[in-house]
């Protein structure tokens, strides 16, 4: 099926798909079903500072990550706890101190992904 289309360089001028791929693929990328969600939680520029922190140090009490980062503890405190519950990090309590990680090597390896792929001037 094809018809035309307008002069969007970023789209294609005629409607026509590959029926083959398409049918291949729409099963497929249900495995992204809540993925966006760990894109939502480093979509923030103090969440993703914190993270990146959380790759260079173990772990991080958060005092610490709020000087790190230049924020009060209560604004660190609601980022950590953000990461927290979209299973990022993983927090323990010691004393009067509560120290936060990341949950596992995954999330590192996409911060330092992301990191590698901004470096490249590949993100804008």
């Amino acid at each position: 099926m094809s018809q035309n289309r307008g002069s969007d360089p970023h789209q294609c001028e005629i409607y026509c798909y590959n029926e083959e791929i398409v049918e291949k693929l729409r099963k497929e990328v249900e495995v992204t079903e809540g993925l966006s969600g760990l894109f939502k939680a480093l979509a923030d520029d103090t969440r993703v500072r914190i993270a990146y922190a959380l790759t260079r140090e173990k772990e991080l009490c958060v005092c610490d990550a709020a000087n790190i980062v230049g924020c009060s503890t209560a604004t660190a405190s609601h980022h950590l706890r953000l990461l927290y519950n979209m299973g990022l990090a993983r927090y323990e309590k010691r004393g009067k101190l509560v120290f936060y990680s990341l949950d596992d090597q995954h999330v590192t390896d996409i911060i330092e992904l992301a990191l590698m792929h901004h470096r490249e001037g590949k993100s804008k």
